[in-house]
């Protein structure tokens, strides 16, 4: 699946209810996962390290959704194949 088609799914599936919250209280749903994640991480427990990457990839989608923002398009401005700080591949940034 490729990254477009993966938000139009967020979209089609997540939208209304999207909108209906706005985009402070869905930012907060994304801090949440994040959180869920940053757990499976300390617990170094790697399904739920999958499944916690997999809903911040679907908020961030629902984020981008509702700005209007081609989450792809986005991905590939801020990150042309290369760093985007020393412009290196790869990066041979310090810290």
């Amino acid at each position: 699946m490729e990254i477009a088609e993966f938000q139009k799914l967020m979209f089609d599936l997540y939208v209304h209810n999207d909108r209906k919250r706005g985009a402070t209280a869905t930012m907060l749903w994304l801090v949440e996962e994040v959180g869920e994640l940053a757990e499976a991480v300390r617990r170094d427990d790697i399904d739920g390290v999958k499944e916690e990457i997999a809903d911040c990839f679907a908020w961030v989608g629902s984020i981008a959704n509702l700005y209007g923002i081609d989450l792809e398009t986005a991905l590939l401005v801020k990150y042309p194949d290369m760093c985007p700080t020393c412009e290196k591949k790869p990066c041979v940034c310090t810290d």
